[in-house]
């Protein structure tokens, strides 16, 4: 896991509020279009996303070759965004708040903790209820905003169901269209 960072998510004082944004279909950036992301307050000065349906076409055995009994795991890592790609974070469900981790909404629990990610893939069903990302989604203050005042995106509640829907809808990077030849 050469290139791959992972500092840790400090407790924080504030609880997390966090909400799901819909691009518009139309959104030119393709980095967005067609996502769904779930936005959290209070991890960093402006808001701070994960976009919920990108998977990479890397598994989670390709992302933690040293951990064997992993290799027949075929589930995705997912494109969290395009900000700090070389960054790890997880969102998982759990009855209580771990140590290491801050609660997202419900039951769903947001980290970036290397030892507690390799606790959670060293369960019997290492990914369920768990989805790892890498990079993230940023906005500057006052961005978001105005992305949501111009229409990019439609609000919805944050949703459990969504975050770990098994069947994500739009891969990432999008597969290219076949050229035709005329």
């Amino acid at each position: 896991m050469a290139g791959v960072s992972w500092p840790a998510v400090a407790d924080e004082p504030v609880p997390l509020t966090a909400i799901l944004l819909v691009a518009r279909s139309e959104l030119p950036d393709p980095n967005f279009a067609d996502s769904v992301v779930l936005v959290m307050n209070h991890v960093a000065e402006g808001p701070v996303g994960l976009i919920v349906n990108r998977p990479t076409r890397m598994t989670v055995a390709e992302l933690f070759p040293d951990e064997k009994r992993l290799a027949t795991i075929e589930d995705k890592v997912y494109f969290g965004g395009p900000v700090e790609f070389e960054r790890i974070w997880f969102l998982f469900r759990a009855a209580k708040a771990p140590a290491h981790a801050v609660r997202a909404f419900a039951d769903v629990y947001l980290s970036r903790d290397r030892e507690l990610l390799l606790r959670l893939l060293r369960r019997k069903k290492p990914m369920e209820d768990l989805r790892i990302f890498v990079g993230h989604s940023g906005w500057a203050p006052g961005q978001l905003e105005a992305e949501i005042g111009r229409g990019d995106w439609m609000l919805e509640q944050a949703d459990s169901d969504a975050v770990f829907n098994p069947e994500a809808e739009y891969p990432w990077p999008a597969p290219r269209e076949p050229e035709v030849s005329t």
